[in-house]
């Protein structure tokens, strides 16, 4: 399944990835959790037990919704699954700065959330 043309590849486990313009990934079925953290490590973060649920709760919601989740969707999964604590958008930022449903959806191997810029 290809989200879009490859810009840049990364290697991997004796593979070339392709990454779109943004860094996600062209064919979504190259993501593991090893390319994961290399992914997040591009971008100078340390994937914590934290980090590896919102990431489950994003590829949980993509493969029942076949899209990514924007931020008032992710919150309500989040908080379905975890308890509001770790439903709060707050929550959310302190792990993934700037955007949470763009900057997870990236490490976790899904396409860019449609309405997010």
């Amino acid at each position: 399944m290809a989200s879009s043309e490859t810009v840049r590849t990364l290697s991997l486990d004796g593979r070339e990835i392709g990454l779109d313009a943004e860094g996600y990934l062209v064919d979504l079925e190259d993501w593991s959790p090893a390319l994961a953290e290399r992914l997040a490590a591009e971008e100078g973060r340390e994937l914590t037990p934290e980090h590896w649920e919102v990431i489950e709760v994003l590829r949980d919601f993509y493969q029942r919704f076949s899209l990514s989740p924007a931020m008032r969707p992710l919150t309500k999964a989040m908080t379905q699954r975890f308890g509001a604590d770790k439903g709060r958008s707050l929550h959310l930022m302190r792990l993934f700065p700037d955007s949470p449903p763009k900057v997870g959806a990236r490490i976790a191997g899904l396409p860019k959330p449609t309405n997010c810029l």
